[in-house]
């Protein structure tokens, strides 16, 4: 038994860490927490994580410093434990953060859904997904759907974004456009409130999700967890829902902690069964019988929508796909790519040439995003340097497959055409008929 208190540093990226830091560690007399590291997303190190939110044991708040300090702050703390608290990464790419924190002298830790999970009053749906960019966002729509059809009040909560000022973000709650404009909402944000907001479904989202949680059972029925990137749920599910993408087949057991989401699910989703080829669908359906032989397995497509096809038919156009799916979701095409080809354009514009700024350092990172544009905006510069880059491409039409209006946010001086894509079950069973019998 140590005699003092275990110092930790918890690794994250704005979101999980918060979160494990305030079920496991606040208050708690075992642990000192040093520091959080910051990666995956601009511009969030260099803050600290505010008293208000941290506790009594924390009087100055917990600095935030850049993941690539990790060494140093080991061994300047003599830091006894290291938490890994972010999502949408390979199992490889983890257990070298392992090494590193090993070789350094820590302890690796990963923290499970048994002490962050909390228990809600109410029914909990959880939406989750093995991977960013599977069609969750569409799924957790069809789920809300589907409940205020059953005349059930729906209360979505989201995944965090916290990206601003950390204090005044630890409860959110979105019932209109004006409010994602009074909260300063990043593209990243808006790509998930505004299509609930759309069809009347109050979200809220923050830092503490324990009175985030009090909240929406004051005005739901039914609680729908909206998860981000492919974390575990923050509150314990009634029925787990889990997205996976036959376009990229076996990321569903190599991909942390997707795979957990994998053996925990109720329910599967092989959503794009439209567009994927048939043996990655098949091998997708085979992993997901053999990692999880207990779950409903649904399957389902996106198709694609725009308002006037034939403006597309022979043009030069930018497509503008998902940030979050391009980069550290690692798919090099999305929504956008297949309506261009669908519909006939002429030609894909390459961006990179023109890309300004923070949006040329976000094509130098992932290289492999390739020939289209993704819709990167967790700050007002990086929104002036996406509206710049998109001006600056000589295109006849902007192909724009985010979720959002992205003419609200940016400057665009070219035509556009909006790519929408909603879920659509093929067969039975439906997640109709599963919500139907567990919550009718």
């Amino acid at each position: 038994m140590t005699s003092h208190r275990q110092r930790v540093i918890i690794m994250g990226a704005a979101g999980r860490d918060f979160h494990n830091f305030n079920t496991v560690f606040r208050d708690n007399p075992l642990y000192e927490v040093v520091a959080f590291t910051a990666t995956q997303i601009p511009d969030i190190e260099g803050r600290t994580y505010p008293p208000e939110l941290a506790g009594s044991l924390y009087p100055k708040g917990i600095p935030i410093y850049p993941e690539e300090e990790l060494d140093r702050l080991i061994a300047r703390h003599d830091v006894d434990q290291v938490v890994f608290a972010y999502s949408d990464v390979s199992h490889e790419y983890v257990m070298h953060k392992a090494s590193q924190a090993l070789a350094a002298g820590a302890d690796f830790r990963l923290i499970g859904g048994k002490h962050t999970m909390l228990r809600s009053s109410k029914p909990v749906v959880a939406v989750c997904a093995v991977r960013t960019g599977c069609g969750k966002s569409q799924t957790t729509r069809r789920v809300c759907e589907v409940l205020r059809g059953m005349g059930k009040r729906v209360v979505a909560v989201r995944h965090p974004m916290p990206y601003g000022d950390l204090a005044s973000q630890a409860v959110q709650r979105f019932a209109s456009f004006e409010d994602l404009d009074r909260y300063h909402c990043t593209i990243e944000e808006r790509e998930e409130y505004e299509p609930h907001l759309a069809r009347g479904v109050v979200v809220y989202a923050g830092i503490d999700y324990r009175e985030i949680l009090r909240r929406a059972e004051a005005e739901a029925d039914v609680v729908v967890w909206d998860g981000g990137n492919n974390d575990l749920p923050f509150f314990r599910p009634d029925l787990h829902i889990v997205v996976v993408d036959p376009h990229r087949p076996t990321h569903g057991v190599t991909y942390h902690p997707g795979e957990a989401n994998l053996r925990l699910a109720d329910v599967v989703v092989i959503n794009k069964v439209d567009t994927a080829d048939l043996q990655n669908i098949a091998t997708a359906r085979d992993l997901v019988y053999a990692t999880n032989p207990r779950a409903i397995v649904v399957e389902a497509a996106s198709p694609i929508f725009v308002d006037d096809p034939m403006a597309i038919r022979g043009k030069d156009v930018l497509v503008i796909e998902d940030g979050p799916t391009l980069t550290h979701g690692e798919m090099s095409y999305g929504a956008g790519i297949v309506a261009a080809r669908r519909f006939g354009a002429a030609h894909i514009v390459d961006p990179r040439p023109w890309a300004v700024r923070s949006i040329a350092e976000t094509f130098q990172k992932y290289p492999a995003t390739g020939p289209l544009l993704p819709a990167m905006g967790y700050g007002q510069r990086q929104i002036e340097d996406l509206s710049e880059t998109i001006n600056n491409v000589p295109c006849d039409l902007v192909l724009v497959a985010t979720p959002i209006d992205l003419a609200r946010v940016a400057t665009i001086h070219r035509p556009t055409q909006r790519v929408r894509y909603e879920l659509q079950e093929i067969g039975r069973p439906t997640l109709a008929d599963i919500l139907a019998e567990r919550f009718g």
